[in-house]
């Protein structure tokens, strides 16, 4: 059985073959402010389950119809399992997503110095089998979980060198803690898989729900590609 993840993001990516995963990626093309503005009142845990919901629907949508636009498509086996992934940083009762400019970026990092956030994430698994008519949906699944991360004290010159490395700019909450970013993050309450974008164990865990095993995918793993 094969992996899809429907993220473009190289930390997820990172994460599954670290794990044994070789997954096939295909990136989703969805409107995540139309997504949101659907829902101006639903707390940070539904915002991310929702997004993640949209991302897969629309990958798993793509196989089923034969519209994706991915070469490794030809390779998917009979049966697959994609999953989509959502993040977002939870601080001062406010919704943090990636910043995309300098100025965002610094105001995050500064507010963020001393203060304790929550990162949520949200998954959305799809079981795909291929028959003789093609590609159909078995069977989905949509959760999410948090991590509490708790930061230290960042001055004016740490948040402005780091922001200036260009890593907070495209990332939840203008953080990593795979990164640059780590440094400046003290502890963490909960899956640190998580903060990075995707929580391996609930997806193990809503995979068995569906009555899959975690270890059918690691025939498919390739050693070479998490080195």
């Amino acid at each position: 059985m094969q992996f899809v993840l429907a993220s473009q993001s190289p930390a997820r990516l990172r994460i599954l073959r670290e794990a044994g995963i070789d997954p096939i990626v295909c990136v989703s093309e969805v409107d995540e402010d139309a997504v949101l503005e659907a829902i101006p009142y639903a707390s940070a845990e539904e915002k991310v389950r929702a997004l993640a919901t949209a991302k897969g629907h629309c990958v798993a949508s793509a196989i089923v119809e034969g519209r994706i636009n991915v070469p490794e498509a030809g390779k998917l086996p009979r049966e697959c399992v994609l999953v989509a992934c959502d993040s977002m940083l939870e601080s001062g009762g406010k919704l943090l997503g990636k910043p995309h400019d300098s100025q965002t970026a610094l105001t995050r990092v500064k507010e963020l110095s001393m203060s304790q956030a929550t990162l949520w994430s949200g998954h959305y698994l799809v079981h795909l089998r291929e028959n003789t008519a093609g590609w159909e949906i078995l069977a989905n699944s949509a959760h999410s979980c948090s991590t509490k991360i708790c930061f230290g004290a960042i001055s004016e010159e740490e948040a402005a060198a780091y922001v200036a490395s260009g890593e907070p700019l495209e990332v939840a909450g203008s953080f990593t803690i795979d990164g640059l970013g780590g440094a400046f993050i003290e502890e963490i309450h909960g899956d640190h898989h998580n903060v990075i974008g995707i929580s391996i164990p609930l997806v193990r865990t809503m995979m068995a729900d569906l009555g899959l095993k975690w270890t059918d995918l690691w025939e498919h793993w390739n050693p070479q590609a998490s080195n």
